[in-house]
């Protein structure tokens, strides 16, 4: 199991801008064959700060995503949302087990 976890920064007044986007690519990973989880989610303490969560069933499913139209579309809006910073790592899991 893969995970990426990160976050991105853009300017709080850009939020709204990027979320029609951000709903599309989560819509459209979600659909992805190997996609277990993708969210993007808005901190709340923190304005202009999106956290990051993608489980993917391996690196073959992670690496068919960055092959997407939807992630060159996605990719393609960077520049108009001012995004100023993206932290994303990819992690290495075994089998998840309830706490």
């Amino acid at each position: 199991m893969i995970l990426v976890i990160g976050t991105v920064r853009l300017p709080p007044e850009n939020i709204a801008i990027a979320r029609p986007a951000m709903e599309t690519m989560m819509a459209a990973s979600r659909a992805e064959d190997g996609c277990l989880e993708y969210a993007y989610s808005e901190d709340l303490l923190v304005p202009g700060l999106v956290r990051v969560t993608e489980v993917w069933r391996d690196r073959e499913a992670l690496a068919a995503h960055f092959q997407t139209a939807h992630m060159a579309a996605w990719r393609a809006v960077f520049p108009d949302l001012h995004i100023t910073e993206r932290n994303l790592s990819l992690y290495e899991a075994g089998e998840p087990e309830p706490i």
